[in-house]
Formats: C-alpha cells, structure tokens, sequence
C-alpha cells in the first residue's frame, strides 16, 4: 500500500525534474526550445518514469527483466537528481529572496541565462559521478574482519574461523558474477563456518538467472563445518512495486523453490532451529521478525528457542534482522549475526539507517552479547552502493572460558 500513497509524491517530484531539466535545455541552446524536440524528450522520460509501473505489469519476460533494471537503476538516478537539483534551487532560491541585499562578485551572472547553464552543468556532472560511482561500488565486494573473545570454552577448540554473509538479493540485480566474486573471496578465508543471514532472494524465484549454475557455485563454497542459513524478509514471494510490496500478509509465503535451491546450494536452513556442532557450540538460526514466510508473524521468543541449551557452552544466534539484542542477552546468548540494513546502501540512508536502528552495521558489545551485523553483498531496489560497501565478514572468534 505504500506505493499507492507514495505516488503522488513521486510524480510530483518527475515533473519538477522535467520541467527544471527542460529550462537547462533550452538555456544551452535554442533547438530545445523547438516543440517537437520538447515532445520527444517529454516521452523518453515519460518510459523511464513509468518504468517501475511497466515492469510491475508486464509478464515474466526478457522485456520485464529489461524494465526492472531500468527501473532499478532510475530510481537511484532519481534520488541523486532530486537532491541534487533541491540543493541547487534552494541556495539560489534563498539569495535571490531573503539573501537578495547580499551582495558578492558574480551575483548578477548567477541568475542570468549564463549562470542556469553552468550551475545545471555542475549539477549534470555531480548527479553522473555520483551514479556511475554507485554502479561500479555495488560491483565490487569488500572484506571486513572482526576478531571476538567469548568466556566460554568451547570443547578443545581454541579459535573459530566464520565467514558471515547475508542479503544477497539473487535476482535482476545480482546473479552469477557476483556469487563467483562472493564465492572466491569467502574460500580465501579458509573458514570453519559459513553462515548466511537472510535475504538469499529478492521476492521472485523467476528473477534469478541461471539457478543451477548459482547454486552449483555456492555449493563450491568450503568450510570445516559447512554453510548454514536463514531466511529474510525478502525470501517470501511478493510482486514489488517501486520496491514496495502490494501483497497482503496472507499472501507473505515462501515460494518452495526457495528451499530448494538451498538444498542445492548446500547451505543447511535452520528455521526457528537450533543445531550443536561438533558437541563444541551451538548455532541457532531464527525465522525473520517481520515474514516468517508462512503468512504469519509466529517465531519463538528468545528465552523459549535457547531454553534447554548448555549455557557453559558458546551459542551463536543467526537471524536476519538485528532486532532483540536485550532479550537474546538475557536469554544466554553470546552472539548475533545479522543483515538487513545495508548499512543504509546509499547515502544519505548511511547516516539515517543509524536512528532506526540499535546496531545498524558493524559491531556492537550489549553485556555479554556480541552483535555483529554485515552491509550485505547484495542491493535492494537501486543496483548501486555510495557511501557504503558490499561485504563479507570474516569473524575470528577466541574461546576463552
């Protein structure tokens, strides 16, 4: 539904874009101010803008796959253009109005024909940087490490080497590139432990090109223990308008195909489950607080899923949102890894993802509780990174008890 109440917003918004871009056009040279060239401008933007509602609408094809990537990349376009174009018209809004007594070499040149078409050319050459340079970041994954001590003992087991991974968002976005890339750099590590912290998939199964050839790239992954995982928000199968969903939560189901390719991915699912490895530490993998994947909210409380566990030994807690730190604390629990937040993926969500959130990306000591929450190696809607990267974690983590 947030689409529908959020369209208003965005038409508004293209229009502004349009006509501001149409005045730069015509400032550069007089063949933009012919009506037909106008037109057709009008309606190559008119295909970008509605885009996002073509590809919502058009059946599963090359043609939608197309559109969604045109989308996708539009909509990070949009947000830079809007920013950067609000900037550009309030500052001059401001010295033009309540600033109009201030004066400065070049004031009258900033409001001539002149001045509109350097200050839209310094706006053009911003907004490109910033989206090419988003493109090429969401391209290229980086290595983050942590090193942890936990009080526990852990068998004879003195270290433990885990690789963290989540949101990788298989679909139009990301697909075989990428998990080869991931793949690669994961192996370099010569991990004990592989686990993915949700958001496999981004809603539709149909999305991901070449399955087989992904799973079978995953399952190239090797690790002492092996690959566990859980599943995320994203991992139920939704039609997504403007990345928003217009499903009802009756409909917020697990597409089985899902499960499946895990399975041939080799990554062992644990859903509200908990598994004890090498009679050394116990990893628990949670359902997702927000979509379980059965139509429901249902998931067991922190204190019910560790009740029963041998609490002198580590427990490792694997969920995809990082949400009950306090609780999962109290429970026993010694550490969290998780997803979701992208680390906000593009600024200026880098800043604000840091007020919704108590651990929004990195680490974070609450008691006895190590809360370890990765960026992710996918994207989410637009297929760029800036001020953020794709990642994975390697965890070293000491026993010490």
């Amino acid at each position: 539904m947030a689409a529908i109440y959020l369209a208003p917003f965005y038409l508004l918004v293209c229009v502004y874009i349009l006509l501001r871009s149409l005045h730069w056009f015509q400032v550069l040279h007089t063949v933009f101010q012919n009506v037909w060239v106008c037109r057709g401008i009008g309606l190559v933007y008119l295909f970008v803008v509605f885009s996002i509602l073509i590809a919502f609408m058009a059946p599963a094809s090359g043609f939608r796959r197309f559109m969604k990537l045109l989308s996708n990349y539009w909509l990070g376009v949009l947000m830079y253009t809007l920013m950067t174009l609000g900037i550009a018209d309030g500052l001059r809004l401001l010295l033009k109005y309540p600033f109009r007594n201030f004066a400065f070499p070049g004031r009258e040149l900033l409001f001539s024909n002149m001045g509109t078409a350097v200050v839209g050319a310094v706006c053009a050459v911003i907004i490109s940087t910033v989206s090419i340079y988003g493109v090429l970041s969401a391209g290229n994954i980086h290595t983050t490490k942590y090193n942890i001590s936990v009080d526990k003992k852990a068998g004879n087991m003195k270290e433990l080497n885990v690789v963290l991974i989540a949101d990788l968002h298989l679909g139009y976005n990301i697909g075989c590139k990428q998990m080869e890339q991931m793949t690669e750099k994961i192996n370099e590590q010569k991990p004990d432990l592989v686990v993915v912290a949700g958001d496999i998939f981004d809603n539709e199964y149909e999305a991901v090109q070449n399955p087989d050839r992904i799973a079978k790239t995953l399952a190239g992954i090797k690790s002492r223990y092996g690959s566990f995982g859980v599943f995320g928000n994203h991992d139920v199968t939704e039609r997504l308008l403007g990345g928003f969903s217009v499903a009802s939560q009756a409909k917020e189901m697990r597409d089985p195909r899902f499960e499946e390719f895990a399975k041939k991915a080799g990554i062992q699912m644990l859903d509200d489950e908990v598994t004890l490895i090498d009679d050394a530490f116990y990893l628990v993998g949670r359902k997702d607080a927000q979509k379980p994947g059965d139509g429901t909210k249902n998931r067991m409380e922190p204190e019910v899923i560790l009740s029963g566990l041998d609490k002198d030994k580590p427990i490792i807690v694997l969920e995809h949102q990082p949400k009950q730190l306090k609780e999962l604390e109290t429970a026993g629990a010694d550490m969290q890894l998780c997803g979701h937040t992208h680390d906000g993926q593009m600024f200026p969500g880098n800043l604000t993802v840091k007020l919704m959130w108590e651990n929004a990306c990195g680490y974070l000591k609450k008691g006895n509780l190590h809360s370890i929450v990765t960026s992710g190696v996918g994207v989410w809607g637009p297929a760029m990174r800036v001020g953020t990267d794709c990642e994975i974690c390697p965890i070293t983590i000491h026993f010490q008890g």
